[in-house]
């Protein structure tokens, strides 16, 4: 399925340009051949002409922003440095080397619980980034800011979504691997590319025995995903029903998750020589969050029967890091009982 494209207008309310791009010296560079500095977000208050819907739409979530080290029940920004990707040998010599810093800069992070499962969350009317992005256009500010997102479904007796925001106001470099991933190549090369590094920081013995420490896999490889792509944005749906998992965790608790810390980082893999070195999309950390404080979306609900109680959020989100840490394969069965909510 290819990514379906939405006119800005419909969403938006205001037409924006297509980024012009153009690399000539790495798959991941920006327009001067250097990967921009997003570890570091700028402050309130700040030159930067968008730092004020960014700074809205980053301590506005459900989930708070908190400080790196010390924070809990929220979300912070781990930078590149912390993660192993492939560096510019590695094909010849299999070397890894930490990333550099991240190509977007992190935006925010919502918690969220629905009835039913949210998909595409950047064209939703209520999406609060799109909204601050919109009121930022009135203002004739961010004119060229882009949004990648990152959606994980995560089913239960309500389902729940961590939905990941990163943004750049740099061109896309055309012919870049960032700029095939996301305009030009369809989603057989999406899910033979789009992979996920994730580390635990903190958490139970059991947790780290089961997950490891630190793991790599291609989601598109070991989940259903779903990608949606828009004028100003690029969305990854990640559904966690759609994979049958490890039972060795099976009895791993609800209660781990407020007990967890876990890195996540986002990039495209690098599969020939001329890709190489590999740079992180995007990362975050989720430090020991509550279930309850995801925000609760109401939708009107239809006659449908909802979703089968199986199990909990946390065990099925257990699972599917479990199985990303051992790096599976794809799986056959999928959950067809999941219904969408309407936009």
């Amino acid at each position: 399925m290819c990514p379906q494209t939405l006119d800005s207008e419909s969403i938006l309310g205001a037409s924006m340009a297509s980024p012009c791009f153009g690399n000539h010296d790495s798959a991941y560079a920006n327009g001067d051949g250097n990967v921009a500095d997003h570890d570091s977000i700028p402050a309130p208050g700040s030159d930067e002409p968008s730092t004020d819907w960014q700074e809205e739409v980053r301590h506005g979530g459900s989930l708070r922003h908190v400080d790196l080290e010390t924070g809990v029940n929220g979300w912070a920004s781990p930078p590149g440095r912390l993660f192993q990707v492939r560096g510019s040998k590695y094909f010849s010599k299999k070397h890894k080397s930490a990333s550099g810093d991240s190509l977007f800069k992190p935006l925010g992070v919502d918690w969220l619980r629905s009835h039913c499962k949210l998909e595409h969350a950047l064209a939703r009317r209520d999406n609060r980034v799109m909204q601050a992005l919109l009121r930022a256009h009135a203002r004739g500010q961010s004119s060229k800011s882009f949004i990648f997102a990152v959606n994980l479904q995560i089913p239960g007796r309500d389902f729940h979504h961590a939905i990941f925001y990163f943004v750049t106001d740099e061109p896309i470099l055309h012919g870049s691997l960032l700029h095939r991933f996301i305009h030009e190549e369809d989603d057989a090369f999406r899910n033979s590319r789009f992979k996920l590094v994730n580390r635990i920081v903190k958490g139970p013995w059991i947790v780290r025995a089961t997950v490891g420490n630190y793991a790599a896999c291609l989601l598109g490889k070991a989940l259903t995903c779903n990608y949606y792509k828009g004028s100003n944005y690029f969305e990854i749906d990640v559904d966690i029903s759609s994979s049958a998992l490890a039972n060795a965790i099976l009895h791993l608790a609800l209660g781990y998750i407020n007990s967890v810390t876990v890195d996540m980082a986002f990039l495209i893999e690098a599969q020939a020589e001329e890709e190489l070195p590999e740079r992180i999309l995007g990362a975050v950390r989720i430090a020991q969050i509550e279930m309850s404080s995801a925000r609760v979306v109401e939708e009107p609900l239809d006659d449908s029967p909802r979703m089968p109680v199986r199990e909990s959020s946390w065990k099925k989100f257990s699972r599917s890091i479990s199985l990303l840490g051992q790096g599976s394969k794809s799986f056959k069965d999928k959950d067809k009982e999941a219904r969408v909510c309407e936009t």
